[in-house]
This record gives C-alpha cells, structure tokens and sequence, in this order.
C-alpha cells in the first residue's frame, strides 16, 4: 500500500531541523524544531511507533534532557510508561549513577531512581540524537545493573561508526533518518542539505491548522 504521506526516507519533518548557529560547544544541529508543530510531531511519532512493538517493551526510558521530549510522547502513544533518565544530582530519592563521556568529549554522571522497576523488565531507550553513543552506554548500564533488560533504542537518527554499529547488531534500533538513505549520509557528515534553504517560520506551531506546510521545493 502506497503511503500518503510519501517515501518513508524522505520525511518533510527532517527539513525542519535547525542548524548550529553558535559554535562548536553546542551540538551541530537542533532537532527540537519539529516537536513545535504539532504536524511534524505527530508524523514522527508515527513513524517511530510503526517499526515498534509495545508487546516487546514493558517502560520508556528517555535520556537527559530532549529524550524526555521524545520518550514520554511515544510511551504515552504505545500505553507504556515512563523513566527519566537524568543527569547526576536531580534526583531527590535514591539512585544508582554512571560515568559516560557525551558527544562533546566531556565524561558526566547520569543517574536513574533504585529501584525504578522490577527485574527482568524490558525498556525501551530513547533519546533524541545517538552521536557518539556514550549516552546511551551509560544508559544501558544503568538498566542492565537493576536486573531490566535493553528492548531497543529509539532516536530521531543515530550516526554511523564503531559504537553505534555494535548497538545495531544487538539490539532493535528505531530510527526516523532511515539507513542507507541520503538523510543518513548527511547525519554522518553533520550537515544537512536541508540548512541551504533552512526557514524557520515552516516549523512554527500547526494547532488549527488543517494541513502540514510544504516541503521545500515543492
């Protein structure tokens, strides 16, 4: 069946994204422009929610700070819960903490509340933009320490390279930038054709609206 909304690996949404426009202390993209139009959001999420099984995952854990965004939308979408995941000293109730490096090279702390769930349960980690992977490492740790199980991981797009590689051999990776696409290959570059024509009025917010805008150039 033909896909009204078009070729899955060319989803008008990804168009949204911001590109960095302070410098190398921040990360090179901003991809929260597209939970602000309820359009774009809700196309997402769509697409995110049909490659995953909610009969596979028993919590969504999103990761400091824009996986809650992310995370907290699709558990609410797939009847799941959430777990936050946060950066070390937020929590007022126990916790267990890891060391990680981020994709900026520093190494943080990340915590998450003991116990959050019982042995053997299945969660689901999602986070906004995989990098380098060092989040979602700590991440992974923190879980498989209190007994849970990794169901999958779930970004907007993960990069290529050694790290992000071995979490697709292992485990179910879901993905809004498909592999093997021409979106993936620019994440990989960090840059998007995309910031060529970047608008941001197209990413304003779409209540009342009945139609998504236009992608551009067409």
């Amino acid at each position: 069946m033909t896909d009204p909304k078009g070729p899955r690996e060319a989803r008008w949404y990804l168009s949204l994204m911001s590109p960095n426009t302070k410098g190398p202390q921040f990360a090179w993209l901003d991809p929260t422009s597209i939970y602000i139009n309820s359009s774009a959001f809700s196309d997402l999420l769509d697409d995110l929610c049909a490659d995953l099984d909610a009969d596979e995952i028993d919590v969504v854990a999103g990761l400091d700070a824009m996986g809650f965004v992310l995370g907290a939308a699709l558990g609410a979408r797939l009847g799941r819960g959430f777990l936050p995941i946060r950066k070390s000293g937020k929590l007022c109730v126990d916790t267990d903490k890891v060391s990680y490096g981020n994709y900026s090279g520093r190494t943080q702390d990340m915590e998450m509340r003991t116990p959050a769930f019982a042995p053997g349960t299945r969660v689901l980690l999602a986070d906004q933009w995989v990098e380098t992977g060092g989040t979602m490492d700590g991440a992974v740790r923190l879980i498989e320490r209190q007994g849970g199980s990794v169901a999958g991981m779930v970004a907007i797009a993960m990069e290529e390279n050694a790290a992000t590689d071995a979490y697709r051999n292992k485990y179910k990776v879901t993905t809004a930038v498909l592999k093997d696409t021409p979106w993936q290959t620019e994440c990989n570059a960090q840059r998007l054709s995309s910031f060529d024509t970047y608008d941001a009025s197209r990413t304003f917010p779409t209540a009342g609206r009945t139609r998504a805008p236009e992608p551009v150039g067409e």
